[in-house]
């Protein structure tokens, strides 16, 4: 078969590929990342590349105006490579990859709840799950010939009261030598049990008082993005933290994109080797940065969900995406981070949070230990949102849960201009009601170069409230003003002129876009109302609701009751705990009673499959308008509504 090479510009990337194959294809190949919010069918126009040398095969779509076409750019995913190519990649087709992501400041409406150390250590829950002892062991002499192994339990039994001891043949190798080298003072580290009544085992020897050189890290690894915090397992300082995208996205933007992706050949243990090395970068960033040496991390606490999980430890996860919806497991032991492929130290330990079903993982676990949800007497709706929308409801008796897949939109896929809360992203949003002029506001201060979810879900708001746009989203083309048009056939509103953008192009809302984001939030609300119809409950018995994810961060709270995107509720009621799988996963480090506690947590919480529940589809259709069928479910909203559709009507 015929092979061309591809060269990839500004990455200075070549492939060779045979012929036929998808430009995007090659780029999966070759470790290059194009946006593709789609997985690749040519609907979301994400992957724009300009091809600079060489012939393509590639028809015209209604993601390309003639012009563009005629000047060389392409749908990389509808490209076939037919020549020896070069192809340049531009900023807003590669924008989701590349450094380390910077730390979002929240700016939601809602409260900020944080975890309190020093509430832990008063209620007795900090037990941290891996214990430093220092030891100043008999040095042995004539009269006493005890081995080192005996010598070491005799002293924690009888010093220390520690009895029933387990020891890592790793640590007996390291022993002899580590024990003379500090004269026979040194320092164990112990591995707590989860269950009370088992034996704790030493997993780790070192020469000197090493007590006060304990640490842990904790991942969340997320469908998008992968967070890590480096602390101390002392106090639970924060030494460092790092987040990056997880380099995953390139072979798919959700869980069933990877999922489709895995069942190829080799496709299972590429995403795997994938994530592991975005860990990887991570992991020696925090350590770099902090001058810890791998040496002193004895824990790594990992929360992810259920399909990002089994990517990670390689389990086939086929059967996530197939009825009856089965994971492969949902409780893990723990395992040596080293077997994982995470460059750590041979004696550091993972924890892998346990799932609850296939579509709620142990990110979601991790976000109801962290937020406390499960020790809490008040009735509390917890909603995670990301890609999927994941759904608690109860408080410290009861739990059930379910997940639904809201679509990228909140993180910037399929939206024409969409993009992730970088700078450049288009985050605040108003209008003038007389001229239609708009006034925003982009992350960092700089030119515009797109809009994130939060900016998306505020345009759509404000478009909504002054009746540019219909509950339907469709919008008043009456109005004959120019920023309202129609193009390719599609209409939209031109929210800044290309002159002012940093990417040389008009940026738009169109019409698709608004659609994209109805079934996203409609997904989230018919969610919620499902599930607390599944229990018996109606949203004004709820007490409180946590918002959990990085998108909830930006959240604003009148804005996503308006457009139907959250059940109104008194903002009072509404806290935010920002990364909760990064929270509960940090949790987990510190304190064995919480890792007691997560088992039965698990078991107690009933799951529903929205699939399998009949009433989830009637209420996902009624949530698909502005802000909903029944404006009576949102009252503070229809009594504004009046009042402006009043003054409106007034001579």
């Amino acid at each position: 078969m015929e092979k061309y090479t591809v060269q990839f510009i500004p990455h200075d990337v070549s492939i060779e590929v045979a012929a036929g194959e998808t430009l995007i294809a090659a780029a999966m190949e070759a470790g290059v990342h194009i946006n593709a919010s789609c997985g690749g069918g040519g609907v979301c126009g994400k992957c724009r590349v300009m091809v600079e040398k060489g012939a393509s095969a590639c028809e015209q779509t209604d993601k390309l105006t003639r012009e563009d076409y005629d000047g060389g750019w392409r749908l990389a995913c509808m490209t076939e490579v037919r020549d020896h190519l070069t192809v340049r990649i531009p900023m807003e087709s590669s924008a989701l990859l590349g450094g380390e992501l910077p730390q979002a400041t929240p700016r939601t409406t809602a409260h900020i709840r944080k975890m309190d150390f020093e509430a832990l250590k008063e209620k007795g829950l900090f037990i941290p799950p891996m214990e430093k002892i220092f030891v100043d062991l008999p040095v042995p002499d004539a009269s006493d010939h005890s081995a080192d192994v005996t010598r070491l339990f005799e002293y924690l039994k009888n010093v220390r009261g520690e009895g029933g001891l387990d020891i890592d043949l790793s640590v007996i190798r390291k022993m002899p030598k580590v024990l003379r080298d500090g004269e026979f003072k040194a320092t164990v580290t112990l591995e707590r049990p989860v269950k009370v009544g088992n034996k704790s085992r030493i997993i780790n020897i070192q020469s000197g008082d090493r007590t006060d050189f304990n640490y842990a890290i904790a991942l969340d690894i997320g469908t998008t993005t992968i967070y890590g915090q480096l602390f101390n397992l002392k106090d639970a300082a924060v030494l460092e933290q790092c987040g990056k995208v997880n380099g995953q996205v390139s072979y798919g933007e959700d869980v069933i994109s990877r999922i489709i992706y895995a069942e190829k050949n080799g496709g299972l243990e590429r995403l795997r080797q994938v994530v592991v090395e975005t860990i990887n970068d991570i992991v020696g960033r925090l350590l770099s940065r902090s001058g810890v040496d791998m040496e002193e991390v004895s824990t790594v606490a990992i929360a992810g969900n259920t399909t990002m999980t089994q990517l990670l430890l390689g389990v086939d996860p086929r059967n996530i995406r197939r009825a009856p919806y089965v994971p492969a497991a949902n409780v893990y032991p723990p395992l040596l981070a080293q077997s994982l492929g995470i460059t750590l130290a041979e004696h550091t330990t993972a924890l892998i949070y346990p799932l609850i079903s296939s579509y709620v993982g142990g990110d979601i676990v991790a976000g109801v230990m962290g937020s406390g949800l499960y020790r809490s007497d008040k009735l509390t709706l917890f909603i995670d949102i990301g890609t999927n929308a994941e759904i608690v409801v109860g408080n410290r008796e009861w739990l059930a849960c379910t997940a639904c897949s809201a679509g990228p939109a909140f993180e910037g896929g399929g939206i024409k201009f969409g993009m992730r809360a970088a700078p450049g992203a288009i985050e605040d949003f108003s209008i003038d009601p007389v001229s239609w002029e708009p006034m925003l506001r982009t992350v960092g201060g700089g030119r515009p170069r797109g809009i994130c979810g939060s900016g998306l879900i505020t345009t759509v708001a404000v478009l909504f409230e002054n009746r540019l746009i219909d509950s339907r989203g469709k919008f008043n083309t009456d109005l004959h003003n120019p920023r309202v048009r129609e193009s390719e056939g599609i209409t939209e509103y031109v929210m800044v002129w290309a002159d002012e953008t940093d990417i040389g192009r008009d940026i738009t809302l169109t019409e698709p876009d608004i659609d994209n984001l109805i079934r996203a939030k409609g997904a989230v609300y018919s969610g919620c109302e499902t599930l607390l119809n599944e229990v018996g409950l109606s949203i004004s018995e709820i007490e409180e609701i946590i918002l959990a994810g990085g998108f909830g961060s930006y959240i604003d709270l009148d804005r996503a009751f308006t457009i139907g995107f959250l059940p109104e509720i008194d903002s009072e009621k509404v806290t935010f705990i920002g990364n909760g799988s990064l929270m509960g996963a940090k949790m987990s480090a510190l304190t064995n009673t919480l890792r007691q506690d997560v088992v039965d947590v698990v078991r107690m919480m009933t799951n529903f499959e929205l699939s399998e529940t009949p009433s989830y589809m009637d209420h996902y259709i009624a949530a698909l308008f502005l802000p909903h069928t029944d404006l009576n479910l949102f009252p503070r909203l229809k009594a504004r509504l009046s009042e402006k559709q009043a003054a409106v009507d007034t001579p």
